[in-house]
């Protein structure tokens, strides 16, 4: 036996890469207690999830869902990563592939999914990147997506039509928000599909408005137009989920999407800089990697010149080195939802957003933008107050009253704020009492 046969058979036993500086283990098992940082704290009460957070006391953050502040075992586990990568972190590195797998599980079994279908991102817009321009898009086919979606969604999918020779089409699912409906939005989707429509690239909650669309009616509507079609003529929805996804209790099997993508950064309140995506089997033969991964049958591929194709979300996972305490530590992220309940994180963020968007409509001063409907919204609210530009609204909201909140980044913009399990309903109710006197 050649010293080349030995070789390729070691690597093939050991069933990951072992080039140089790729930092990929051939561990598949539990990660052991000493790579844990500690359980979250009793989260029954409220006060004490919002005690978690290191949030300024003195401010009202209606804006954490654009960037989130970590709760303490997500602060933890990002220390305790970064400690041991500086003691040690060619030992930390070796079992690389395994604290992937971990992350993975966590996401998987939040979302109810399998962890082979989760590559890991470290945003929605890398996420959704990866998604439009690895599907095998022909000149003809069509991308249909909605006039509501925000920049990520519409220039990735404009990037990837124009590689490809494919054309955009966006569509108006609702003309007035407020008066939105769900039966309007899924009417609109249906007749705007097209035999040439090989995407349908929407957005669960838009940060536009705080309309949150009807997925699981509209993926059954895309399920119908399908039913004709040749498999690789068919459809796929992809969801950009990233104001649902920690906000929201259903997950990608609940909503009918084919994709799900999502930074974990924003409801979830995780580690900054990191994302994931799902896709089911259906979409993820469709989608082809973008970035080299460094997952043992893509390594294995290089090593042996094939072309076998491996579980596709570890395949579609970017390799390269990654701000590896961030990632990792994601997995306390979501132990922290699991710990307070996700149904009620659910619950406790539409209450919350109830209670502001009942209090705004009342006020003479203000038109409410987001639907009162639960079913369709979530957490975020949008308003417009008479006479004032919305950039001023969030200045003096801060400054005068300690209340942070945002502006839409669109071209129609909005005053826009997101209670969440990091406020409380006396800071809503002061919110509005804030508000009312502009």
């Amino acid at each position: 036996m050649t010293r080349e046969v030995v070789r390729r058979r070691t690597f093939l036993a050991a069933g990951a890469a072992v080039a140089v500086g790729a930092g990929v283990s051939v561990s598949t098992g539990c990660t052991g207690d000493d790579d844990r940082a500690s359980g979250p704290a009793d989260l029954g009460a409220w006060d004490d999830v919002r005690a978690a957070f290191a949030l300024d006391p003195d401010l009202a953050h209606f804006a954490a869902f654009v960037l989130a502040g970590h709760p303490a075992p997500v602060r933890e586990a990002i220390a305790t990563w970064r400690d041991r990568l500086d003691a040690d972190p060619d030992a930390v590195l070796h079992r690389a592939a395994e604290h992937d797998a971990d992350v993975r599980r966590a996401a998987a079994d939040y979302l109810g999914v399998g962890g082979d279908e989760i590559a890991l991102t470290d945003s929605t817009t890398m996420g959704l990147g990866l998604t439009y321009h690895g599907l095998r898009l022909e000149p003809g086919d069509e991308i249909l997506t909605s006039t509501h979606d925000f920049y990520s969604t519409h220039e990735s999918v404009r990037l990837a039509a124009d590689r490809a020779g494919a054309q955009v089409r966006r569509i108006a699912l609702y003309a007035d928000p407020p008066a939105a409906t769900a039966e309007q939005m899924v009417t609109r989707l249906r007749d705007a599909l097209r035999p040439e429509t090989r995407v349908v690239a929407l957005t669960w909650v838009h940060s536009s408005t705080g309309v949150k669309i009807p997925v699981r009616a509209i993926a059954d509507a895309i399920a119908e137009a399908n039913v004709d079609r040749d498999p690789e003529e068919r459809a796929i929805l992809c969801l950009d989920a990233v104001h649902g996804l920690g906000a929201e209790a259903d997950g990608p099997t609940e909503l009918g999407c084919d994709v799900f993508v999502s930074g974990t950064h924003k409801w979830l309140f995780g580690p900054r800089g990191t994302g994931l995506v799902w896709m089911h089997a259906r979409a993820g033969r469709l989608v082809a990697p973008i970035i080299p991964g460094f997952d043992a049958t893509s390594m294995g591929n290089w090593f042996l010149g094939r072309r076998a194709r491996g579980p596709f979300g570890p395949q579609l996972t970017p390799g390269g080195y990654q701000a590896f305490e961030h990632q990792w530590a994601v997995a306390e992220a979501f132990a922290f939802h699991a710990a307070i309940g996700r149904d009620r994180v659910a619950a406790r963020t539409a209450e919350l957003a109830t209670r502001l968007k009942d209090g705004l409509a009342d006020l003479a001063n203000v038109r409410l933008v987001t639907p009162r409907d639960p079913s369709l919204s979530s957490g975020i609210v949008c308003c417009q107050i008479d006479g004032t530009d919305p950039g001023a609204a969030v200045l003096a909201l801060r400054q005068e009253y300690g209340i942070l909140a945002s502006v839409t980044p669109y071209r129609e913009s909005y005053l826009r704020l997101g209670p969440s399990i990091a406020t409380s309903p006396d800071q809503v109710d002061a919110a509005t009492r804030a508000i009312a006197a502009m």
